[in-house]
Formats: C-alpha cells, structure tokens, sequence
C-alpha cells in the first residue's frame, strides 16, 4: 500500500509541475487574442503567487483539520476548474480572476504534499519527486505546443492541462483510504527515512530524528499561529535561507537570457536556447541528487549544492572566454540549485518535529513565492538604471545570505540539541 501511495504522489508531483509553465509559453499568442499588452502577463503572476502564499500559509490549519489526502483532492480539483476557466477566459480581467482560485489551489497541494513526504519518506524521494515536477514543467509548453501546432490555439493548451488535473482528481479521491491510513500511522518499515538507518547525532546529521518525529505525526496538534512559528529556534535562518534559495532560482532563469545577450554578445534564439540549459540542470541534477543522498545526509547535500552554485556564478564573471564560461556557469548554477530546495524540506521535520513541521513547511512556501516574486523584478531595476554586468554579482550577494543562514541554523540545532 505504502509503494502504491508513493507512486500516486509521483504522479501528483509531475501533474503540480505542468501547469506552471503553461503562461510563459502561451502568452504571446494569449495576449493578442485577449487584446492585452505583453507586459500584463507579471499581473496574472502576481495574482497566483498572492493566493500560492496565502494557502501555504493557511496550510497547517487546514491540514490539521481535514488531513492531507483530502487537501491535496481539494486543492487539485481547484486547480483543475481555474485551468478550465482559463481556456474559456473571454478577456483579461476574467484571467486575473480565476487566477486567484489557481493560486491557492497550487500553493495549498506544494505545502501539504511536500511536508507528507518529508516525514515519510527518504530523502532520495524528496529530490527525485521534484525531478518529476521539472518534467511537469517541461511538458506543459510541449502540450501547448501540441495543441497550436494542431490550430485549436491556447485555449485547447489550458483545457489539456485541465483534463489531466481532473483526471488526477479521480485518483485521489480513490486514493484517499490509502492517505488515512499513511496519517494515523509511523513511517513504513520499508519507505522509511534513511535517517531510521543511520545513527549520526542531530548535530552531525538532521535526517538521524526524522524517524522519531514521524511517530509524533499522528497526535492531536494545534495549528501554530505566525508569531508562534516564528518564534520557534532556527525558524527565522530556514525561512531566510529559502527566501535566498528561490531569489537565486528565479532570478538565475529570468535573467539569463538578457544577460548572454546583452553581456556576451549572443543572438536571442540561441541565448534562449543555452538559458534553458539552466532547468536542464536542474532537473538533471535532482535525479542524480535522490543517488547522492543515500551517501550524504540534507546538511552535507545543501553544501554540496551551495558550493557547485558557488563556482558556476564565478564562471558567469569570468572574461574569457566569456560564452563559453558562462554556458558552463549557468549549468553549474542550476547543478547546485538541484538539491537544495528538496534538502531543505526533507530536514524540517529532524529540525522542528513533525508535530511542527506542516506549519513550518507552510511559512517556508510562502517566502519562496515572496522571494521569487520580489527578487527578479528588484534586480531588473537595478539592471535597468546601471549594468546586466552585476547579474553573477547579485546572485552572488544572495547565496553569500543563504550560506550564512543556513550555517546559523545548523549552529542553533547544535546548541539546543535538537527541535523535536
């Protein structure tokens, strides 16, 4: 049973990934139809990321009270209608519109799924589950493509997308025993953290609780208000460091492309073309990242991470040979962004307890939707009134952040001997 849930959250993993990149990739034909200018698409966006980060903040309260099977069928079914409503939007005020319940379906199902399975599963599923949002997000612009090269235009693209969700919706309602059961319940023996088959210290290695805290998943809680997670020892370093984690994503994937063209010099097909390198290694290196955690535990793994973005963002700087170095270096950046976010969410539980962790989790999906919002727009005003040169230089600023946050929070599990 436990295998069967496993392979029905992969599937619910590949499903939250394809329609994110759906507006991207639709837009410039969206906005001719709807008779809107380009520049509208960051409204729709904004929209999404406020409801993405008032569900994930409403994620422990909800998850508590209705569990997580059912929040995932709710949230997926939401999800489902506002991808409907977007195939039938008859103009852009009724795309923002809908946007809202898309939001919040999306943030609820990220939240409560990625804190499920951080307390019952390994860490290798952590990092290979969010290699199967990157092929979601892969194949929602060659669904669209599809449906356009077909002539049924952008409308059949979101109604594709949809159809998949609805039918995602079914498997979790049939799936919802299997939810009930895993809730109430330890981690399986035979899915359970790697952590339950090691015996390092907290101090040394944060998966080492994940086992214990697990047990403590099924007892009655109440849902922690926002002052009360943040004033949880090491919550403020973890929401930092994640804040950071997403700056550097989002505004390594934004940018690239104007940064090869106005810095290097190159064409705009094939500056996008090697920009898109940069989610390639993503989702290249959280496959490889799920084998390297049954070496290295989470703190070791965001290290590793930390330290391969660290060279691919001095590879950006270097002069000569300029393209070819910064090829290298955006494919380094995104090698290191690999396993970081999933790492950091595989250890929340060792660091807080799993009694904590949703509202931990919560927090944490709310300052990466901030951070990814903020971040880009902050550095295209900074681009914009002096260089694209400074674009390794603000990424680097950002990972100096995180490194020293993370190594703070790690220093505090240290000191009050763990959080659970």
């Amino acid at each position: 049973m436990a295998n069967l849930l496993l392979a029905v959250i992969y599937i619910a993993f590949i499903s939250l990934g394809l329609p994110d990149s759906l507006l991207g990739s639709a837009w410039p034909m969206m906005s001719h139809d709807l008779g809107a200018p380009l520049s509208w698409a960051g409204g729709i966006s904004m929209v999404i990321s406020a409801g993405t980060i008032i569900s994930a903040l409403l994620s422990d309260r909800m998850t508590l009270r209705f569990g997580v099977g059912k929040v995932m069928l709710t949230s997926v079914a939401t999800t489902a209608v506002a991808l409907l409503g977007f195939s039938l939007a008859p103009n852009y005020w009724t795309l923002l519109l809908v946007a809202i319940p898309y939001g919040l379906g999306a943030g609820g199902v990220d939240a409560a799924l990625n804190n499920y399975v951080a307390i019952h599963y390994a860490s290798r599923h952590m990092s290979w589950l969010h290699c199967m949002w990157g092929v979601g997000a892969s194949l929602g612009p060659y669904i669209m493509g599809f449906a356009l090269n077909r002539g049924q235009g952008w409308s059949w693209g979101y109604r594709y997308i949809a159809i998949l969700q609805v039918v995602l919706t079914v498997v979790l309602t049939l799936s919802l025993p299997l939810w009930k059961g895993r809730e109430s319940a330890v981690a399986g023996k035979g899915d359970a953290p790697e952590s339950a088959n090691k015996s390092h210290a907290l101090a040394e290695s944060v998966e080492s609780a994940n086992a214990a805290n697990a047990a403590n998943a099924g007892k009655a809680v109440k849902p922690l208000g926002f002052r009360q997670i943040i004033a949880i020892p090491g919550a403020k370093s973890v929401f930092v460091t994640f804040f950071c984690y997403c700056a550097v994503e989002s505004t390594a994937g934004l940018w690239a492309s104007s940064y090869m063209v106005l810095h290097h010099g190159l064409d705009a097909k094939t500056a996008a073309s090697w920009a898109s390198l940069f989610y390639v290694g993503i989702t290249i290196g959280r496959a490889l990242s799920g084998f390297m955690t049954m070496r290295f535990n989470d703190p070791t793994m965001i290290r590793i991470g930390q330290t391969i973005m660290l060279c691919g963002i001095v590879l950006l700087m270097v002069p000569f040979p300029g393209q070819i170095m910064a090829l290298v270096g955006l494919i380094l950046v995104g090698l290191g962004c690999a396993p970081i976010y999933p790492c950091i969410i595989h250890s929340t539980p060792a660091y807080f307890g799993a009694d904590k962790s949703q509202a931990i989790v919560g927090v944490q999906m709310a300052s990466a939707y901030v951070g990814a919002l903020a971040m880009p727009p902050l550095f295209g005003l900074i681009a914009d009134h002096t260089s694209i040169s400074l674009y390794p230089i603000f990424l680097l600023l950002i990972l100096v952040i995180m490194v020293m946050m993370h190594e703070l929070l790690r220093s505090t599990a240290r000191r009050c001997g763990g959080f659970a």
